[in-house]
């Protein structure tokens, strides 16, 4: 039986009021909280949130806000989480984890190296991983406890995004982040489906290169903590740790082929930090935004996402991130390749460590030292939120032409039929 989407032109007027120019300031509402140390937040693609605890656990977050009294996982016994760079650090769901319940977590194991491994849900109780399921997919020395990076991202390729910080002390003493012969201080792609335990893609821009590794995707990172894809353009952002003086946001367009060098340790932001062996600064990518530490006693750059979702639209395509220190958050936003700044003010109280996107693009932040979920929401009329997991109705208008673009996202059978009326009610 054909499926026919009747849309009126009355409500694609709705659809095409104008993004307000002046963005909407935000708010933070309590959605959990009671977490010990929460260091990343990961959707599985359903309702829950999953929060990653540094000591070695991931609980389970359901729709309403109410946190399931048993972890999802406990790697506690795995692990070293000393000082407050080490421990369990990121998660990412397999794009497909709903047909094959695959989840990836990235740790420091306990001699204090990084192991990213798979893990698999029970079969019996999706509230619950199977504990003694553990796959190592990749794992390497680090020299100090610091700069760990730790994030994971399965990109719109569907290969998985490592961060790897550019193995600790401070300044880089090994110029490692430089070093195409080590993993540190890069951001690495691989094919989790296409090898055992993994393969490189064929694309990697150092896959044919001998005497490197092939895994690396991009260089020149002290520190990437916390990276992320824009779900509706692909483009990839990397917040990046710096030394003492600037904090750095990186972008990474869809289009790329890979390979950027984002110039730690020659660089801190754009300022020259060890220049010695280093390349014209032409050969580095120089950070969209940097924020110096002083004055305002800011220290540590906690990246974010750009929100996709709906019910706010003034904060649409807006990249928000954060400062662990000040407890301040802003957003990013390109106007015609400028990057303007928004400053959404300072929350007292807080040491923000990670933001989290719900299956709706809804946008989470946590608070390392509170153990607290907020959710971002903002000071203008809320528009439900659809359920995505369902289809997906869009209409986008284009500025400089009188065309508009229509999305659907679902799935269509094969007599799927979509119709357009005028307000009159005749058929386009």
């Amino acid at each position: 039986m054909a499926r026919i989407l009747h849309w009126s032109c009355c409500m694609l007027a709705i659809l095409f009021v104008p993004s307000p120019s002046v963005v909407s300031q935000i708010r933070l509402e309590v959605f959990a909280d009671g977490f010990s140390r929460p260091v990343a937040l990961a959707s599985a693609g359903d309702s829950r949130m999953f929060v990653v605890e540094q000591e070695g656990r991931i609980m389970v977050v359901d729709s309403s806000g109410n946190t399931h009294p048993e972890p999802f996982l406990d790697i506690a016994g795995q692990i070293t989480a000393v000082g407050n760079e080490q421990g369990l650090l990121g998660l990412a769901f397999h794009p497909d984890y709903a047909t094959n319940g695959f989840f990836y977590v990235n740790y420091t194991d306990v001699n204090g190296n990084t192991r990213v491994s798979r893990f698999s849900v029970s079969g019996t109780n999706p509230g619950q991983a199977d504990q003694e399921s553990e796959f190592p997919i990749i794992s390497f020395e680090q020299p100090f406890m610091n700069h760990n990076g730790g994030d994971l991202k399965f990109g719109p390729d569907g290969y998985l995004y490592i961060s790897t910080g550019d193995g600790g002390s401070g300044g880089d003493p090994g110029n490692r982040a430089q070093d195409l012969a080590t993993l540190l201080g890069k951001i690495l792609r691989i094919d989790v489906d296409g090898g055992s335990p993994y393969a490189v893609p064929a694309d990697n821009p150092f896959a044919g290169i001998d005497s490197v590794m092939k895994e690396i995707w991009a260089l020149g990172l002290r520190n990437p903590w916390r990276i992320s894809f824009d779900r509706e353009t692909g483009d990839l952002w990397i917040a990046d740790v710096g030394q003492r003086e600037v904090e750095e946001i990186n972008f990474q367009p869809a289009a790329s082929a890979g390979g950027e060098n984002y110039g730690w340790r020659c660089y801190e932001g754009s300022n020259p930090y060890n220049t010695e062996d280093c390349l014209e600064n032409g050969n580095y990518i120089f950070p969209v935004h940097e924020y110096t530490h002083d004055p305002g006693g800011f220290c540590s750059v906690t990246g974010g996402y750009v929100y996709r979702g709906l019910q706010y639209p003034s904060l649409r395509g807006h990249y928000f991130f954060a400062d662990y220190c000040r407890n301040r958050i802003w957003s990013l936003q390109d106007h015609s390749g400028t990057w303007a700044v928004t400053d959404h003010g300072q929350f007292q109280d807080n040491t923000f460590s990670t933001f989290g996107e719900d299956r709706n693009g809804e946008l989470y932040v946590a608070a390392l030292s509170g153990g607290t979920l907020y959710r971002i929401t903002a000071a203008e009329t809320a528009f439900p939120a659809p359920d995505r997991t369902g289809p997906v109705l869009r209409v986008y208008p284009n500025p400089v032409t009188d065309r508009m673009w229509i999305e659907y996202r679902g799935i269509l059978e094969p007599d799927t039929q979509i119709s357009l009326y005028t307000p009159e009610g005749k058929l386009l």
